[in-house]
């Protein structure tokens, strides 16, 4: 039994627990704290990091019923205060959502069941990237709708091209999927670090990789994956936007996919060391990267930005300015529709070296268009490597201006400049305006459609609660009983 049918396994155990009415998300919650006890169990960790024989694994497998729920929340409370730095992480303020004891009692046996030995012969933490990849693909909106796919992800990080001793990090950390391929490049490099220094060996498994996750949950899988790996860097849980990402400086190579913006996206940035003031939360990101690297011609940086980003006005044009003062601008890759679960994102990455001084760095921008006749990608259509191979051999051309492929094309700094500082370039002709046999297929055109819907719906329902606060709050002011809204929201699956 292979990884990926073990994901799909566990997966299908979430079925067990609709009835108690828990998310997928929850459910991936609820799985890392069983996972973690049975994988420190397989991996023989268990002993040194648990120090109360009662729970760990072995024990637990000695309970059923409500006396192993009962136990179970007594456990999620005990190592939430651990000794141990990341299982207080993995656990803290952990809570279960499953009320019913035989169903907590099934997930166990079920897990002990499984074909571990397969498991860590393939690798505990390709299992569970796979996992979070699994959770990301059937969110249709919330933590996984810009869940960066594991090929794109790759891809950069190839391209970026992490070395021995740098300092690595990603200022909106996720499930720490990029740093896990920073770490697995330079293991591929360095014979899995057998060709490393003992004091170099240290650096990369306690120093080289780190990052900032502002979600509690998402953080806690990120910690989660990155023990899996071998990865005891540090990962904060915090808000790179607030006075704490200001610390967060000198890296070598910067690494991330910025969360889009929401609703009140921008009432957190809280920074007071950005030269420019905005709500614009990928903007502040862009300007904390770019300042983030070290300013020695080396430091480096790849970052997945949505289009509005490249031609935003005013303080937008501010940003991408001085960023191609501060930076050598070098390549934009323009990112085709669909390869994120939310459909209809337009994304790009930005590919740029800090200088060592502070103005005209960037002197061209080369820009490759992977969005125009493109295949429509998504679940029917994944994103694959082979998808990539024209843009991987125009990016490590040694000429670049000898590439002959008509998606790759050069911008000057000056041909940038005439355009009020828009990054928005670069896109070839559409065939498909003019070819009705490249038309979008008709089935995924109105998933498209019912997704925009609902996310149109969601918006609605936020309104209304806002309302029925509103209309509380007021009636509480004078006296009155409240008169609520009559609104009757419809389930999801009528």
């Amino acid at each position: 039994m292979n990884n990926q049918e073990i994901v799909q396994k566990l997966w299908k155990l979430c079925n067990i627990l609709r009835d108690d009415g828990i998310t997928y998300h929850q459910y991936v919650t609820e799985l890392t704290y069983i996972l973690f006890l049975k994988m420190m169990h397989e991996t023989s960790q268990d002993k040194e990091a648990i120090k109360d024989s009662q729970f760990r694994w072995d024990y637990l497998m000695t309970l059923d019923g409500i006396a192993l729920k009962d136990h179970y929340r007594v456990l999620l409370v005990e190592l939430g205060k651990s000794d141990n730095r990341l299982i207080r992480e993995i656990y803290a303020d952990a809570k279960t959502f499953i009320d019913e004891p035989k169903n907590l009692e099934k997930i166990f046996t079920s897990i002990d069941q499984l074909d571990w030995y397969s498991a860590k012969q393939e690798g505990l933490g390709d299992l569970y990237e796979g996992l979070l990849e699994k959770n990301a693909s059937e969110l249709k909106s919330g933590a996984g709708q810009y869940f960066t796919p594991r090929v794109l992800i790759d891809i950069i990080t190839e391209l970026v091209d992490p070395q021995p001793g740098e300092r690595c990090f990603d200022p909106a950390a996720g499930t720490f999927g990029f740093m896990i391929a920073a770490d697995r490049h330079v293991r591929k490099q360095t014979d899995d670090y057998f060709d490393l220094a003992e004091a170099q060996i240290e650096f990369q498994k306690n120093k080289a990789f780190g990052g900032v996750e502002l979600v509690k949950d998402t953080h806690r899988l990120a910690v989660m994956n990155a023990l899996l790996h071998g990865i005891q860097g540090e990962i904060i849980l915090g808000d790179t936007l607030s006075t704490l990402g200001e610390s967060f400086e000198n890296y070598d190579v910067v690494l991330t996919n910025p969360p889009f913006g929401t609703k009140k996206g921008g009432e957190r940035v809280t920074r007071t060391d950005f030269t420019f003031t905005t709500s614009n939360k990928q903007l502040n990101f862009l300007q904390h990267i770019y300042r983030s690297l070290k300013a020695n011609d080396q430091a480096r940086a790849a970052v997945v930005l949505p289009d509005n980003v490249l031609f935003e006005s005013g303080v937008g044009t501010d940003i991408r300015r001085d960023l191609m003062d501060k930076c050598q601008l070098h390549t934009i890759l323009r990112l085709p529709t669909g390869i994120f679960y939310a459909q209809g994102v337009k994304t790009n990455v930005l590919f740029f070296t800090r200088g060592s001084k502070d103005v005209k760095n960037t002197e061209e921008v080369w820009v490759y268009d992977m969005r125009t006749n493109m295949p429509s990608f998504g679940k029917r259509t994944p994103l694959i490597k082979s998808h990539f191979e024209g843009f991987v051999q125009a990016y490590q051309a040694k000429d670049r201006s000898n590439v002959p492929d008509e998606r790759w094309n050069k911008f000057t700094r000056e041909e940038i400049a005439k355009k009020d500082d828009s990054l928005d370039i670069g896109l070839i002709a559409d065939e498909s305006l003019a070819i009705y046999e490249n038309l979008p297929d008709p089935i995924e055109s109105a998933e498209e459609a019912v997704e925009k819907l609902e996310e149109a719906l969601g918006l609605l329902h936020d309104v209304i609660g806002e309302l029925r606060e509103a209309e509380e709050v007021n009636s509480q002011e004078k006296g009155k009983k409240p008169t609520f809204l009559k609104y009757k929201r419809v389930p999801d699956n009528e």
